[in-house]
């Protein structure tokens, strides 16, 4: 079965490459405020604050990841946000407030799952209706009956991932000279890293594969990036635009956010982006303003589930905009029971709501975040050293962005220390806030109701 599925729905032309972004001093808009003070927010002992500093810096000089930024706001007034280390371990760049990096599959959040959920609230798209229904190209295939809602969940039987990079490779793991050149021309015209260009058929190969991919975890919750390969194409049927342009279009622009998205190097200072892995497997190279996920780069860096970068101030933007029920700098971009409905536990057999991620409803261990967070937290956390969580019982945003996979992605210290959750809990506790032991009513409240 030839597949020729993006000649059906694309491609799509991008947003053109704005004016590469000037460092600035963090500014906040009037949605996000600088406290004049700690006791603004309840932080009675400005000490107390300063144990995520020793826990940062503990992470850092473990290794754990060369360097980070970390944001943390409560009620729109912003008490914590500090840049930490440098880029890389040779410390020649320090990070700053600037500092751009890749989000990893917070892409599912900040760009897809705001994407599904502006076409959902115009009637464009329903939840319950399957990928026969909006993509021609999957009718033939067990695909076609997948529902939407399914995908969102990870509950619609894909597998776990697949490792496209390796048909690429050739017995001596390099990459087949036939399928890549140096330099662009009309038939090797998708970028997947500094100066390495892919004929721009294999992306129709990459699509059959997954379609042909058997269906082996039905009724199952499998985290899978498949399902956003899925959810970004819907976008862009329906839509008619690449996912890079709805989401720029929007939200990035219309919120005035200038360092976040698609395709960094088109629009930011190369030096302002931290460098990802030095990839010895599949690219050959150090990773830099090109993102990390291999099958995001096979797409050409623009993806449902991996491709955007940023900084903290503008994820926390993004965030802010949704514990504001939809609002952001005098404009509306969702009405608030959108947000409480795709951000609400969802799933009888995981902890996901739709495309969001949430703590585990138990009362002694919320999972990704710290068990002080509200049973209506939302956010999620991305491969490379990411994360980006807001919490609407207590008015909290909490964004932390690293590069730990730098130099090399096997380095998972940052979840054996536990370093964002930690960091989480400390700012939590300064802010005299007990334990939540409420997450479990909280998920069946919600499962109620849906």
């Amino acid at each position: 079965m030839k597949v020729t599925y993006l000649d059906k729905i694309g491609p799509f032309p991008d947003p053109p490459p704005q004016k590469a972004a000037i460092p600035q001093p963090p500014t906040y808009s009037n949605d996000l405020k600088p406290v004049a003070t700690l006791a603004e927010v309840g932080i009675s002992n400005p000490l107390t604050i300063l144990k995520a500093d020793e826990a940062i810096e503990r992470a850092i000089a473990a290794k754990a990841f060369p360097g980070c930024r970390v944001l943390a706001a409560k009620n729109g007034k912003v008490f914590y946000d500090k840049a930490f280390g440098f880029q890389t371990y040779d410390q020649s760049v320090p990070v700053s407030m600037n500092t751009v990096y890749d989000l990893a599959s917070l892409t599912k959040i900040v760009s897809t799952t705001l994407a599904v959920m502006r076409l959902y609230e115009q009637g464009k798209i329903v939840l319950d209706k399957t990928l026969g229904d909006y993509l021609p190209n999957t009718l033939g295939t067990d695909k076609a009956a997948l529902p939407l809602r399914a995908l969102m969940l990870h509950q619609a039987g894909l597998k776990a991932w697949i490792p496209f990079y390796k048909s690429y490779i050739d017995s001596s793991g390099h990459l087949r000279d036939s399928l890549f050149h140096t330099k662009p021309d009309a038939h090797y015209n998708v970028e997947v890293a500094q100066d390495l260009y892919m004929r721009k058929e294999n992306r129709d190969t990459i699509w059959h594969t997954i379609l042909m991919s058997p269906l082996e975890n039905a009724g199952r919750y499998v985290y899978s990036d498949l399902d956003y390969y899925f959810l970004a194409a819907v976008v862009e049927k329906v839509s008619g635009k690449s996912i890079n342009r709805y989401i720029t279009e929007q939200f990035y622009n219309p919120m005035g956010l200038k360092m976040i998205g698609y395709l960094p190097l088109q629009f930011i200072k190369k030096d302002l982006i931290a460098p990802t892995e030095n990839d010895q497997v599949f690219r050959h190279q150090l990773l830099r303003g090109y993102v990390h996920d291999p099958g995001a780069a096979l797409f050409g860096g623009v993806a449902g589930h991996a491709g955007v970068f940023g900084t903290a101030g503008d994820v926390a933007a993004l965030f802010q905009m949704l514990l504001n029920e939809g609002k952001y700098g005098g404009k509306t971009y969702f009405k608030p029971e959108t947000i409480q409905y795709f951000t609400a536990y969802s799933s009888f057999i995981s902890r996901r709501g739709l495309g969001f991620d949430k703590p585990d409803a138990d009362r002694k261990e919320a999972g990704p975040t710290s068990t002080r967070c509200s049973g209506y937290t939302f956010g999620h956390q991305g491969f490379t050293g990411t994360c980006a969580w807001a919490d609407p019982e207590n008015g909290i945003i909490f964004i932390f962005l690293s590069n730990r996979v730098y130099p090399d992605q096997d380095n998972k210290k940052i979840q054996t220390m536990g370093t964002r959750t930690d960091v989480q809990d400390i700012l939590y506790e300064a802010l005299g806030l007990p334990e939540n032991t409420g997450r479990p009513e909280v998920k069946q409240g919600q499962l109620n109701k849906h």
